[in-house]
């Protein structure tokens, strides 16, 4: 199960750097990499990520009923989200799909846990 929880942590890692990347290109003008306030961003929620107790019984941060992130941190990343979410799949479809995938399986997984 180790292995499998530091695969999700590295998907969830890689799936927030690249909505905040092509949120900084977007909305920040930036060329490559990303600027100060992203970049502080990015560092933020990879350092969450790891330290996040729920990982086993989670896909992503965004189906986790508990909240780690500090409000003006989380209002950040809902923008990053609510922004990059529907155009990653023009620039980064593999893993869009696959974050979709992953979504339905764990809403599909509670679904069954709360008929039980």
């Amino acid at each position: 199960m180790a292995d499998n929880t530091a695969l999700k942590r590295l998907h969830e890692k890689q799936m927030v750097v690249q909505m905040i990347a092509l949120y900084c290109k977007k909305k920040h003008k930036t060329r490559t990499g990303l600027c100060p306030e992203c970049a502080a961003l990015a560092a933020y929620a990879q350092a969450r990520s790891d330290r996040c107790p729920f990982m086993e019984s989670k896909t992503f941060c965004s189906n986790c009923r508990v909240h780690c992130y500090k409000p003006q941190m989380r209002e950040q990343i809902r923008a990053v989200m609510r922004f990059a979410g529907p155009r990653m799949i023009f620039h980064h479809p593999v893993a869009a799909i696959r974050h979709a995938i992953e979504i339905k399986r764990e809403k599909k997984r509670l679904e069954e846990q709360h008929e039980s």
